[in-house]
């Protein structure tokens, strides 16, 4: 979480640099859209297990309170494993890109033409994570335990 903080500033100090070399220093720069785009794809997955660990994802609680309390964990039960089939399919089908763009070189279509593999690689482990949490959570609630894990 903290790395994923540095990112976010970090991010925002490189936008300003590339805004403030443009326009005050008539200095463009060619990297600064890669670079910025890269961190926040870092921010953005290495966030997720994180998030998925105080649950702190988008649900919807109408049914919460209406629900009998058995019903409503296996309501829980289903979404939380429902969440990781897809979570795992979509880790897969990342490393699957890492591996691609890892392999082929494949690089962005810009002048400064930075790597593809470096923002996969965070989405793939950023997705692990998550599927790892979400596998964590699946378990405990399968052990009665669900209290301990989220």
């Amino acid at each position: 979480m903290t790395l994923s903080m540095i990112a976010l500033v970090l991010t925002a100090l490189v936008l300003t640099y590339s805004v403030v070399s443009r326009y005050f220093f008539q200095a463009p720069t060619d990297w600064q859209d890669e670079a910025s785009v890269f961190m926040l794809v870092g921010v953005t997955f290495f966030c997720t297990a994180y998030v998925q660990y105080h649950r702190g994802h988008i649900g919807i609680e109408a049914l919460a309170g209406l629900l009998p309390r058995r019903v409503n964990a296996v309501r829980l039960f289903i979404v939380d494993l429902v969440s990781l089939l897809f979570v795992a399919f979509f880790t897969w089908k990342s490393w699957l890109l890492f591996h691609e763009a890892w392999v082929d070189g494949q690089t962005t279509s810009s002048t400064f033409a930075p790597p593809l593999w470096i923002p996969y690689s965070m989405m793939a482990a950023g997705m692990t994570l998550l599927t790892m949490q979400l596998l964590l959570q699946t378990l405990a609630r399968l052990t009665n335990k669900a209290e301990r894990a989220a």
